[in-house]
């Protein structure tokens, strides 16, 4: 990743061709993240502000997170002061990850007053500062005390001290001798490492980019090489792409951005472009940031129906040992046999019988345990109560293995939601469910906000026909029972736990290329995802049976057909045209 000062440049670049922008609404979804709604003059755009050391970063974004149902108090202030004003400059230090956006706003008096909001993404010192004129600070995102050991206190009140400036040398401005003259200096002999020693603004994959282009290697000695030669190259390398920057990025082998830069990333092989600097950073993090968020929100639940799997699997293991003891229990009315025929040779107090096996070809001789505390007949009868125990055993274990298994089959199903819940409303499904399976405490004193029912995600064929996804199994249920006709089509990955998948026919029979396509999205809302060649069932909807006593979503059917699918998300979702999100409730 290469979120350097000079990626910085270009993205400040896009945003300030929205001209003076109005701020129209201000959210905090999350705590080191910010969202300006700002309306340009030809479009309305979403500038999105996460000052946090793991991934700092400031883009124009698509994405609409959502917001917490009470906004933090940072986001408050934010909307005091700047909500109706305008953007009427941006501004960046040399070679510095940081900027300074300056707004034209209106006071308390109704006076007109200018305001900024600094931005700072320079690894643990970031942070996001709002300043009025001349320079105090009204408040920030991270408040740093005068106590602590940064010499930058960040405080309401006081005076905003701007970073100190970058003291290496600036790309931009030097020209080919400069280079030639940077190699011949003493220092690190890696040209990549004496790249990023000597200049400013630029992150270690643009320096080992430049350092391929100019030497034909990415760990490549400055010292074997021409300096004449390299000099000329680097200059031709950073003239090139520091003037006319792109936005190129590498994926790796699941089609997911890996690396981005300003100029193209050849050390990995094949490299891509995107279309503008803000919607590659927008593709690369959002998606990252909405699985890192769902997973955090659903760690507490995860945890809690992981540990019930583990339990299940562990009592399992215990009655299938028990289950395969009772198989033997044959042997023990074969005993009490002979035992019964041998009544006449048995002492009382007697601890073991020899006598011949008549169940045995050869009639052996062989030792009977017997109890002494016992009459003849009562150990003979032992056996029998023995045997006949094991014999209900049998009937009981089998029938418990097959709750059991079937609960772990519902618990695994219900990992598999949380793995794919994308939003906060989704999640809640999940733990409503939970609740009335009685899996998880009700929150009998607790107050929640009553929510919209979620719709199932509806996706329309390129024929046309409606196709709908289940987002969970109590929604898989209503789908297949409630809302599908008795002959539309109904789809679910073959043998794993997903979603159930209705093609709305209205009565025709959908082409062959809506049922593929129905098909790649019971493959992709699947344990499947990500696989290819996954085998999916169809079948009308009348052949699908609940599954008497069942839980949520569990269901049988017999007459079906098997096609074969492959789940790619840029087919399936992309081209689909996916309502794959409800519209969230801005506060």
């Amino acid at each position: 990743m290469a979120f350097d000062a000079f990626y910085l440049s270009a993205v400040l670049a896009e945003i300030r061709e929205l001209g003076e922008a109005r701020v129209e609404k201000i959210h905090q979804p999350s705590r080191d993240t910010i969202i300006l709604h700002l309306k340009g003059r030809d479009k309305r755009a979403k500038l999105l502000i996460n000052p946090n050391p793991a991934a700092s970063r400031l883009h124009l974004t698509q994405a609409s997170p959502e917001n917490p149902s009470e906004p933090p108090m940072f986001c408050m202030l934010l909307r005091k002061h700047l909500s109706g004003s305008r953007l009427i400059a941006i501004s960046q230090p040399p070679m510095e990850r940081a900027a300074t956006f300056t707004f034209a706003c209106i006071d308390e008096m109704g006076d007109p007053v200018v305001k900024h909001m600094v931005a700072e993404l320079m690894g643990r010192t970031c942070n996001l500062y709002l300043v009025q004129e001349g320079g105090r600070i009204l408040d920030c995102l991270r408040r740093v005390g005068l106590d602590e050991t940064s010499h930058r206190p960040a405080l309401p009140g006081l005076q905003y001290q701007p970073p100190a400036p970058v003291t290496k040398l600036n790309p931009a401005e030097l020209e080919e001798q400069d280079y030639v003259n940077l190699l011949e200096n003493p220092g690190a002999d890696i040209l990549a490492h004496r790249l990023m020693d000597e200049l400013g603004g630029l992150s270690p994959l643009v320096c080992r980019e430049a350092a391929l282009f100019a030497a034909g290697d990415v760990d490549a000695r400055y010292d074997c090489q021409k300096p004449q030669e390299v000099g000329q190259k680097l200059y031709l390398f950073f003239r090139e792409h520091l003037y006319h920057p792109g936005a190129y990025y590498h994926t790796g082998a699941d089609g997911v951005p890996k690396q981005y830069a300003f100029c193209p990333i050849r050390q990995y092989g094949q490299y891509g472009q995107a279309e503008s600097f803000s919607g590659l950073l927008d593709n690369f993090y959002t998606k990252r940031d909405q699985r890192d968020a769902m997973r955090q929100k659903s760690q507490g639940v995860r945890k809690t129906v992981t540990n019930l799997c583990q339990r299940l699997t562990r009592k399992i293991a215990i009655q299938e040992k028990e289950l395969a003891a009772t198989y033997d229990r044959e042997r023990l009315r074969q005993l009490g046999d002979i035992v019964t025929a041998n009544l006449h040779a048995i002492a009382r107090g007697q601890t073991v019988l020899e006598a011949e096996d008549f169940y045995d070809e050869d009639m052996k001789v062989i030792q009977i345990p017997l109890s002494p505390v016992l009459s003849p007949q009562q150990n003979a009868a032992k056996f029998y109560k023995d045997y006949n125990r094991m014999k209900t055993a049998e009937k009981e274990l089998t029938r418990q293995l097959e709750i059991a298994r079937e609960e772990l089959a519902y618990l695994q199903s219900v990992l598999d939601e949380l793995s794919r819940a994308g939003t906060e409303q989704e999640l809640e499904e999940i733990r409503q469910e939970l609740r009335a399976g009685g899996y998880l405490k009700g929150d009998s004193g607790k107050r929640r906000v009553k929510q919209s029912k979620l719709a199932p995600m509806r996706f329309e064929s390129t024929d046309g026909y409606p196709i709908y996804v289940g987002r969970n199994n109590r929604q898989n249920d209503e789908l297949t029972f409630k809302l599908a006709r008795k002959d539309d089509l109904w789809l679910h990955a073959s043998k794993v736990h997903g979603s159930h998948v209705i093609i709305s026919c209205g009565g025709t029979k959908p082409p062959d290329d809506t049922v593929t396509q129905a098909a790649q999205l019971a493959a992709y809302y699947s344990e499947s995802t990500g696989g290819q060649n996954i085998p999916v069932d169809v079948t009308p909807v009348k052949q699908v049976k609940r599954i008497p006593s069942g839980k949520p979503g569990m269901v049988i059917y017999h007459t079906y057909r098997t096609v074969i699918a492959n789940p790619y998300a840029d087919i399936v979702v992309d081209a689909l045209n996916a309502e794959r999100k409800p519209s969230n409730s801005e506060s």
